[in-house]
């Protein structure tokens, strides 16, 4: 059959193969499978040939643009070197036969253009900006302070506003105390707290569950089940549940988020109320709502949680990961050491030495 463009036909039929195969065959997300094929569509783009044209040397020259001069995160660089290296596998299989439909209409076939030469390794866990910390307790106050003496303006002066400004003082509060990515907290219902038997004082709040949690590989959203352990932040959602969201609720939507126009808050106004306030008071402009989850990680190990326990909380798979969230101070850490050093006896025998010095 000939097409009036030959190798743009047969090029879309290929990113057409290539989805089916990772919807159906590998059941991964549309989300993930659109973000692939993207990549593709670029690097097609940017080489200016199809796939059984593609060298490594092409390729090369893309990683170089993405890295040098549009100076893109690691793993975005990553992201990226996978999806082509999947695509280039899906076509030299023998198992999809596109090798030889291409031998047989343009004289050549497609070859795998990513290898451990020109791909970046995975050789640390953690690869975000290093100044993106947690914020210490003093910092966390006055985050919420600064939040909280909005309100206050607000109410005090009459002025519009009041309950927007309530709920995202309510919403950063929700984000440090139960370490919720930015997502899985905008998601959230008023149902998806409920009561722990054990711990009858948390009332109706002594359970999260969430159930937006990070997807891995592709697969649906994780859900995870995360207990309170700050009886300060049950009152302030307890308030805002009772007294505030009821005066912003549109129909009968459950969110525990609601904007202006009645609909689900989203990322963009969570970020941009992040920044505000963490620009009042002064803090890095490269602090995000994430930091609050690394606050979380941080202060429950400094308050002598369970690393096992944290883990759980946040919802990794593996405890290495929480590792790379937690950064306890220098006075956290002195306290520990001294306690080490007390139990070994080593203490007293460093002030014997200096009262004999």
């Amino acid at each position: 059959m000939a097409f009036l463009r030959e190798d743009a036909a047969v090029f879309d039929a290929m990113l057409q193969g290539w989805s089916a195969q990772q919807v159906g065959g590998r059941a991964l997300q549309s989300r993930t499978v659109n973000q692939s094929l993207h990549a593709v569509r670029r690097f097609q783009r940017h080489a200016n040939a199809y796939p059984w044209h593609w060298t490594a040397a092409a390729f090369d020259e893309w990683m170089l643009d993405m890295a040098s001069v549009r100076q893109l995160a690691p793993s975005t660089l990553r992201n990226n070197q996978h999806a082509i290296r999947q695509f280039c596998d899906f076509l030299c299989s023998p198992h999809y036969g596109w090798a030889q439909e291409c031998e047989r209409r343009f004289g050549t076939h497609p070859v795998q253009v990513c290898h451990e030469w020109n791909t970046r390794p995975h050789v640390q866990d953690y690869e975000g900006d290093p100044r993106r910390r947690p914020l210490t307790r003093s910092e966390l106050q006055l985050l919420f302070d600064r939040a909280d003496d909005e309100v206050e303006a607000r109410v005090s002066t009459g002025r519009k506003g009041a309950a927007s400004a309530y709920r995202d003082a309510t919403l950063l509060k929700v984000i440090y105390s139960w370490g919720l990515r930015a997502r899985e907290a905008l998601m959230l219902d008023t149902v998806d707290f409920y009561n722990n038997p054990k711990f009858p004082a948390f009332g109706d709040f002594g359970f999260l569950r969430v159930r937006y949690g990070k997807a891995s590989r592709g697969s649906p959203p994780k859900p995870r089940t995360v207990a309170t352990v700050l009886p300060w932040a049950v009152t302030a959602v307890e308030d805002y549940v009772r007294n505030v969201l009821p005066l912003v609720r549109v129909g009968t939507t459950s969110a525990m988020w609601v904007s202006e126009r009645g609909t689900r808050l989203g990322t963009r106004s969570l970020n941009d109320k992040f920044a505000q306030l963490r620009d009042d008071i002064g803090l890095d402009p490269r602090l995000t709502p994430h930091c609050l989850r690394h606050s979380y990680a941080t202060h429950l190990i400094e308050d002598g949680h369970d690393p096992v326990f944290v883990q759980r909380q946040l919802g990794h798979a593996y405890q290495s990961t929480t590792g790379i969230y937690t950064h306890v101070s220098a006075e956290f850490a002195n306290r520990m050491l001294a306690s080490a050093l007390d139990r070994a006896g080593l203490m007293n025998n460093l002030d014997n030495k200096r009262e004999t010095s």
